[in-house]
């Protein structure tokens, strides 16, 4: 990358994640005018809001991925996927606009997720595939799948200081990501027949 180019990229991210710490939701238009750069600039570097989202959130992103092998080596793969899905939740709780640009994942064309969201896509596909192999999720299931059943989530998430409709969402996603287990637990539940 030459250095006017990489000098148009940190003045970028400088701009963004100065106006999403602040109130409001920054358009793109108001970063380039901040960075003293023109909206086909900023186009270049990031194609989506999301994608600069992502990239201003970057170590948080990191740390998810990291996440991952280690989660997977210290417990099993529904409890691994669990503490990572409750992990991304408290990031999009405390990052402004990170929750979206998350959600956002989903309706982007695969050639536009490129480099913002493949390590998180690929990490969630870390955790479904070992879920897949130990049977505890249904097979077939895609990183894609997980994201679509956390929209309601981050719904909450921006319209809620009340954490308990969170909590019984985030019960829900988990019933329908593992229905054989919870099937098992409520069957254990229902009265016998004399």
């Amino acid at each position: 990358m030459r250095s006017d180019a990489r000098s148009n990229r940190l003045r970028i991210l400088e701009a963004a994640t100065e106006l999403l710490a602040s109130p409001g939701a920054p358009t793109l238009q108001s970063i380039a005018r901040r960075a003293g750069v023109g909206q086909g600039t900023l186009y270049r570097h990031f194609p989506t809001r999301e994608a600069l989202v992502l990239q201003v959130y970057g170590e948080e992103v990191e740390g998810l991925v990291s996440a991952v092998p280690v989660l997977l080596d210290a417990l099993p793969p529904e409890r691994a996927l669990r503490a990572w899905l409750e992990r991304l939740l408290n990031i999009g709780r405390g990052m402004p606009g990170f929750a979206d640009a998350v959600d956002a994942a989903t309706s982007l064309a695969p050639g536009l997720r490129g480099e913002a969201y493949g390590p998180l896509l690929d990490a969630l596909s870390a955790l479904v595939s070992a879920n897949e192999a130990a049977g505890t999720i249904a097979p077939g299931t895609t990183a894609d799948d997980v994201l679509l059943l956390l929209k309601p989530l981050w719904q909450v998430l921006a319209h809620s200081e009340d954490r308990s409709p969170e909590h019984q969402l985030f019960e829900t996603v988990t019933r329908t990501l593992w229905p054989g287990q919870h099937d098992a637990v409520s069957r254990s539940r229902l009265p016998r027949r004399g």
